[in-house]
């Protein structure tokens, strides 16, 4: 037997009539009531009469979050950040983690709690363009990151390859010569896309691209930068700097030359990307490509809220700002003296 709504109230911890009016939008229920009523219709499966007036013809108010990994931290601060988007336009985000595998990502595209709410923001890491632009779900969605995107769908990423080829040329132009790269990829994902920038402010400085100085096929995290550090060192080839394709790498990467005795960036100048907070208070602080986090967040909420009101409206394809920050892992540490 189905759940009732009686279970929710129950499992909520508030009245049957509190229930109903979340089910059917009524305006007089707190963020934070509507937040646990939600919850305990997902935990329990409780599927509403889709025939009720406020599903059929109003909004639930509350937007899912479909993002590969919560422990990474560039995950988690855009997480963050769209939750407070969200919650200016007075709406809730619910979130679901995939994985980044595609049975996991297949979840959200086969229709993630579609009766539940208004529309997706998706960052998927494994689902084809294609397989996307198949699904059957009608729910609103709004596309994150590099990964392709079909025709007609809203989408929001960096610029990787210009991002990537901008960070390179900092460390060219810090005089490192023998510049590696830890994280590449082949196809179209993120790690493609910033190996293509990579090797383009290489090919503009007249630098070789050496292979044997790119290392791919790394988790994208603190022990892939680790290992991926020291299959550099141990293969033998000189390297003056390494460009890792996300800041967890590149602090793996720095903990592996601290311990091989290597100095950072007197010896190996070493460069990240994302802007986590980790790579701003490490030691040496990490220099890195900061995307502009906020104004994604905030497109990625009006691009939603846009979408769910006009169906029919033409996609729109946004471009995320960055910075360079350089900091003390390429640059080296500032002359300050420290009070007595």
């Amino acid at each position: 037997m189905g759940a009732r709504l009686k279970d929710v109230a129950d499992r909520a911890g508030v009245s049957f009539k509190t229930v109903s009016n979340v089910i059917n939008n009524h305006p007089n229920v707190t963020p934070r009531t509507r937040e646990k009523v939600m919850a305990a219709i997902a935990e329990l499966r409780y599927r509403p009469n889709m025939s009720a007036r406020s599903l059929r013809h109003g909004r639930s108010g509350f937007l899912a979050l479909a993002l590969p990994e919560l422990t990474s931290p560039y995950f988690a601060a855009l997480a963050s950040e769209i939750g407070s988007a969200a919650k200016r336009e007075g709406l809730v985000v619910l979130i679901e983690e995939t994985g980044g595998d595609h049975e996991g990502e297949q979840i959200v595209l086969e229709g993630l709690a579609s009766h539940l709410i208004d529309g997706i923001i998706f960052s998927p890491m494994a689902t084809p363009a294609d397989e996307v632009a198949a699904r059957s779900d009608t729910t609103p969605m709004v596309l994150l990151g590099e990964r392709g995107y079909p025709a007609g769908y809203d989408h929001i990423a960096v610029d990787n390859v210009r991002a990537a080829r901008e960070i390179t040329q900092h460390l060219v132009e810090c005089g490192r010569t023998r510049i590696a790269a830890i994280g590449a990829e082949h196809g179209s994902g993120t790690g493609a896309l910033r190996a293509r920038g990579y090797r383009a402010a290489l090919d503009a400085a007249g630098l070789k691209v050496d292979p044997d100085i790119i290392v791919s096929g790394v988790s994208y995290d603190r022990a892939g930068g680790a290992h991926g550090m020291a299959e550099l060192l141990d293969g033998g080839q000189p390297i003056d700097a390494v460009f890792c394709f996300n800041d967890v790498l590149a602090l793996g990467a720095v903990r592996t030359l601290h311990q091989r005795g290597y100095r950072v960036p007197e010896d190996v100048a070493v460069a990240g990307f994302d802007d986590i907070e980790d790579g701003r208070y490490s030691s040496p602080s990490l220099t890195t490509v900061s995307p502009d986090v906020p104004f994604l967040a905030d497109e990625a909420v009006r691009l939603l809220a846009r979408r769910v009101a006009e169906p029919d409206a033409a996609a729109e394809d946004v471009e995320v700002p960055f910075t360079i920050e350089t900091r003390e892992s390429t640059i080296g540490k500032s002359d300050l003296t420290p009070r007595p």
